[in-house]
């Protein structure tokens, strides 16, 4: 009888569990059921291409007052010309420490991204130009484009070039950081006395 009694009872609660399921799934497709944590999906925050009342021209995303810099990024405000080239080659000098670790990176660097069209040795040898390509000047024999001999360019207009470009070179700003571009420097002044 006890026994009995006990079938009857998780009978009825596997009854009872089975009838709410049926029930509270039937209530409405489109409901997600109950919400952990509501914030989190109904939240009261604007979105950035939302309308806002908040603001004078009624937008969510503004733009950053003027003359601010964003977090971590490093400002070289010399413009993409002829003028700020070379006041960047008199004004701008490597902050970095010269050492033999800051060239083996520079080394590294130079091999990944430059070699391909200045070669290893910075003769202007590399793979592109064995493919067709016109070659760039040797950094220890060649002229510059923009005057002077390349033996010859300073932290600052090298730095330059390698963040803006120049002629066929394309700008290396958003594959090299500031501090790689400063370590490429300093190897692309030991290609120049070779």
């Amino acid at each position: 009888m006890l026994a009995m009694n006990k079938y009857r009872i998780l009978g009825t609660a596997a009854f009872a569990i089975a009838a709410s399921v049926v029930m509270t799934s039937c209530h409405d497709k489109r409901s997600t059921g109950w919400e952990y944590a509501p914030n989190m999906y109904e939240h009261i925050a604007y979105e950035g291409d939302q309308a806002n009342p908040n603001f004078k021209n009624g937008q969510t995303a503004q733009v950053p007052p003027a003359g601010t810099t964003p977090v971590g990024f490093k400002r070289f405000d010399y413009p993409n010309t002829k003028d700020g080239y070379e006041l960047a080659g008199t004004e701008v000098k490597n902050l970095l420490a010269n050492t033999s670790k800051n060239i083996e990176d520079g080394k590294k660097l130079f091999t990944t991204f430059c070699s391909p069209c200045h070669g290893v040795t910075g003769q202007g040898d590399g793979l592109v130009v064995q493919h067709g390509y016109p070659a760039p000047p040797s950094y220890s024999k060649g002229q510059s484009s923009r005057g002077g001999a390349m033996k010859d360019l300073t932290d600052g207009k090298i730095y330059h070039t390698i963040t803006y470009g120049v002629n066929s070179m394309g700008s290396y700003a958003s594959q090299v950081s500031p501090e790689e571009r400063w370590k490429i420097v300093m190897y692309v002044h030991q290609l120049q006395n070779l």
